[in-house]
């Protein structure tokens, strides 16, 4: 569907991005993760028309549009400012799209309508101005305004960003609803790792403007495939050599030349240890309630680990209290030490 080959983009003598290589499959939800800076935006805006590559093609439908015109790459944008006319009705940034192809009114009407009730828009909603909807509202309103064309792909780039936490999320559903339902292929960047690991079905993480990794949000979560795909997906403790030597001298196959991390939800409390599993004495130091879950931080002496625990109401620790951290050496991700 999507090919970006050898994408080399650079401002001046600064390099922003390095031999990007994607692959996005029809129907499929890409998303572009990274800290500020990385890459991301640079490579939605290269794959839109905005930015011209200095090397490499862009790719759509076996296609070559590296230097065809934004308006006839057939791509609908959601911008993170969402980019709507303020003045103007809802109904009308909606049909702004289809008036500027100079469709007739009849149809554009119908399909203004389909496409408002498809993300929740009321008929009374299309005709207020958009300055008077909410974050939310608008959001759904910049959707709308990308999907009633009828694009092939749809590009988001950061689309959730400016709106409070509780609606971020009740969104994100939204979105992820809308895209199985529209069965769109889509383009979706973000910062946000919890927000990538929810809605895709396969993740790019950049860093410094190169790709770490692609995979899905298992893969780069439970097999990141370097250093800072591990520290930058989650929340990670990375084992000090005391911790590392203990596992050696239990069997474990680790190296103390790596660098080794696992995972927080991976060490279990005060659970019978199985076989090859290594135990822990420690003291718990403080906690952190979450409700479905608690995060435990505890002193094994040589270092402090942070552990999740799911929250059953009835084995919760206390501060000061002495407990046994069980670590199975399999869960454990080793990059050479040099690898960040």
């Amino acid at each position: 569907m999507i090919r970006l080959n050898d994408i080399v983009v650079k401002f001046g003598d600064f390099t922003a991005l390095h031999s990007i290589n994607v692959h996005v499959k029809e129907g499929e939800f890409f998303t572009f993760l990274g800290p500020s800076g990385c890459g991301k935006t640079t490579t939605l805006r290269t794959l839109t028309g905005f930015i011209d590559p200095v090397g490499g093609n862009v790719v759509v439908n076996g296609e070559d549009v590296t230097k065809t015109p934004i308006e006839e790459r057939n791509i609908g944008i959601v911008f993170q400012s969402y980019a709507l006319f303020p003045t103007m009705t809802v109904y009308d940034n909606i049909a702004f799209g289809l008036k500027v192809k100079k469709m007739k009114k009849a149809e554009i009407d119908q399909r203004v309508r389909e496409i408002a009730k498809k993300v929740d828009l009321t008929d009374e909603q299309l005709k207020k101005a958009v300055s008077q909807l909410s974050g939310g509202q608008q959001q759904r309103v910049a959707i709308a305004r990308a999907l009633v064309t009828g694009p092939a792909i749809i590009c988001m780039d950061e689309p959730l960003s400016n709106l409070d936490a509780k609606l971020r999320v009740q969104l994100r559903n939204e979105l992820k609803r809308m895209q199985e339902e529209f069965g769109i292929t889509t383009i979706y960047v973000t910062h946000d790792q919890e927000e990538a690991l929810t809605l895709s079905d396969r993740i790019a993480v950049f860093n410094k403007g190169v790709i770490e990794q692609i995979g899905t949000p298992n893969e780069v979560y439970n097999h990141s495939a370097t250093e800072f795909v591990c520290n930058f997906i989650g929340d990670i403790n990375l084992l000090t050599e005391e911790a590392v030597e203990t596992i050696i001298q239990a069997g474990g196959d680790l190296s103390k030349e790596n660098k080794n991390y696992i995972r927080l939800e991976r060490i279990h409390v005060n659970v019978e240890p199985e076989e090859g599993e290594v135990a822990f004495r420690g003291k718990v130091t403080r906690r952190e309630y979450y409700g479905l879950y608690i995060k435990y931080y505890i002193d094994l002496g040589f270092q402090t680990i942070k552990v999740i625990e799911k929250n059953d109401g009835v084995n919760i620790y206390e501060a000061g209290q002495s407990v046994v951290a069980i670590v199975n050496p399999k869960d454990i991700m080793a990059y050479p030490a040099n690898n960040q």
